[in-house]
């Protein structure tokens, strides 16, 4: 996805509550914001990526600060609002097992994002008022068709807190007889999900588990693994969650794989971008024309 004019000002936002996390040192502050600033003088454009240039700002802010986790309190506590949520999820669910209710649930828990929305959000207030909304944008009849042509399913998690809610929706996916892969990071960044996170609530128990082979904000096809790629090309299907894993499968030439992006529409760019409305829940084949 291409930059929008608000999402300097997002950058920027961002940046400053990066830094807040990663050290008190208000002198070290100032000269990173410096080079932040650099970042985005020198990068922001029209043609600009959007996850391309926030990943460049808090690497640096990684590397500058000495704080590989900056959001390692909040990566914690987004775990703990999640696991509170699963005996309320299951109560939603009821009897009501088709798998359009399970992708809700799985979108629900993109909300569990304090990079996106800040660091003074009511998560617990904000899942309950999106799990009550059906999709907007819901290509989920063509999930389920693929679903069943399929062998193989390529998972791209998003966030810590989120992939509970994911493990849910992938013990609905193995009901259509289909191995699942989920691709997490390799090093933190922001409060996106690692295999660690992913082995802390048993994820390994229903899926292989691999990393994109870095640490990008969601998918950049010059910056993950060959590993990963290969493995991208090699699976039927590729479900993938949030706004960075739309923002850079967006800009890639998906031809012949059918891609599919659950998220929640958390910000205008990106809700602009797929023409919805903000807060709307999305089920995007990206490749529809397939």
């Amino acid at each position: 996805m291409k930059v929008y004019y608000e999402c300097a000002a997002c950058f920027l936002r961002q940046a400053r509550e990066a830094l807040d996390l990663a050290t008190d040192n208000n002198i070290l502050k100032m000269e990173v914001t410096e080079k932040v600033l650099e970042i985005v003088s020198e990068n922001f454009h029209k043609e600009a990526v959007s996850n391309v240039i926030c990943t460049k700002i808090h690497r640096t802010i990684k590397q500058e600060t000495e704080n590989q986790d900056p959001y390692s309190k909040e990566r914690e506590l987004s775990n703990d609002i999640a696991m509170k949520f699963l005996p309320k999820i299951k109560k939603i669910l009821g009897k009501e097992k088709d798998l359009k209710n399970y992708i809700k649930i799985a979108i629900a828990g993109n909300v569990i994002d304090f990079g996106a929305l800040g660091l003074d959000k009511d998560m617990e207030s904000l899942i309950f008022k999106t799990i009550e909304k059906n999709p907007t944008l819901d290509h989920s009849n063509e999930l389920e068709n693929e679903l069943h042509k399929s062998k193989t399913v390529l998972y791209v998690a998003d966030n810590v807190g989120e992939i509970v809610f994911d493990k849910i929706l992938i013990e609905k996916l193995l009901e259509y007889d289909v191995k699942v892969t989920v691709a997490l990071k390799e090093k933190p960044i922001l409060n996106d999900a690692c295999v660690e996170d992913a082995l802390n609530i048993g994820l390994n128990n229903l899926a292989k588990l691999t990393t994109t082979g870095t640490d990008s904000i969601g998918i950049i096809e010059q910056d993950v693994s060959a590993e990963f790629m290969k493995l991208f090309k090699e699976s039927d299907m590729i479900i993938a969650k949030g706004l960075g894993n739309y923002e850079g499968l967006s800009e890639m030439n998906l031809k012949m794989k059918p891609v599919f992006c659950l998220l929640n529409a958390k910000c205008r760019p990106v809700a602009r971008d797929i023409g919805v409305n903000l807060g709307d829940n999305i089920v995007l084949k990206l490749n529809k024309q397939l």
